[in-house]
């Protein structure tokens, strides 16, 4: 299990630099594919830009799903977390990041010029470009945590990989 952000974000960090970092997050999955192991990421790439980068085709499953809070608790966590830090705009940004989010895990054409517009060159969008909601490559299930305490959303993500992991029909591009 890894942190996207453990690798550590510069400031003025943008779409560019998170695909290619997701790239290099992919190439460490597919090593522990080769030793026989699962990854966890846990980060802020959709489905979209996981599917699209360059070596996901080497990737013989790919599972996501959304850990989700509502706005109002989304505002006071990032308050609580960092006090002063955010500004009012950057809050808003962060839950309309949250908002797409959801909407892209319902429908793979839900806005997608969020992640392709100024995107890294070697993304594949063309991979699920064509894709539409309820096409049965795309299952993103959403875990709104909003009111649940921290033992159940843990309990509920380790069912969820326990079934990604079961499943034989996991997403695979290659």
């Amino acid at each position: 299990m890894h942190d996207f952000d453990e690798i550590g974000v510069p400031s003025g960090a943008d779409t560019v630099w998170r695909q290619r970092s997701l790239e290099q997050w992919v190439l460490r999955a597919v090593d522990y594919q080769r030793d026989g192991l699962d990854m966890l990421l846990l980060g802020q790439s959709p489905l979209g830009e996981v599917l699209a980068s360059p070596s996901a085709v080497e990737l013989d499953g790919i599972a996501a799903c959304v850990l989700d809070v509502g706005p109002d608790e989304r505002w006071r966590r990032l308050e609580e977390r960092d006090p002063g830090k955010w500004s009012d705009q950057a809050k808003r940004a962060f839950v309309e990041w949250a908002r797409w989010h959801r909407g892209h895990a319902a429908d793979p054409r839900h806005r997608p010029s969020v992640i392709t517009d100024g995107a890294w060159a070697p993304m594949r969008w063309e991979r699920w470009a064509e894709w539409s909601a309820g096409d049965r490559r795309w299952v993103v299930p959403v875990f709104d945590t909003t009111d649940v305490p921290v033992e159940q959303s843990a309990a509920a993500l380790r069912a969820w990989v326990d079934d990604a992991r079961g499943r034989r029909s996991a997403l695979s591009l290659g």
